[in-house]
């Protein structure tokens, strides 16, 4: 499974290490990602979602259903 958020579409990062004597090697920098189980009442069923802090924030911002809705209209998700 990929390293990206499917409701904010954050994924890994490309950055450099730096020593104190300044040399510069290449890092990843990882999303803060999490296996999360939500349940959708109006279909009655549960949901597992990758997604990372601040995706939680935002679904507890908006609501797993308004959360998902915008997340597949910028086509971080296909069809949940």
């Amino acid at each position: 499974m990929s390293r990206v958020c499917q409701i904010t579409g954050k994924s890994v990062m490309v950055g450099n290490n730096v020593s104190h004597s300044k040399r510069r090697t290449k890092r990843r920098f990882y999303p803060n990602l999490f296996d999360k189980k939500f349940y959708l009442p109006e279909e009655d069923r549960w949901i597992e979602l990758r997604i990372s802090a601040a995706g939680v924030r935002l679904i507890n911002k908006l609501g797993v259903k308004g959360a998902l809705t915008k997340a597949q209209e910028k086509g971080f998700i296909k069809k949940y």
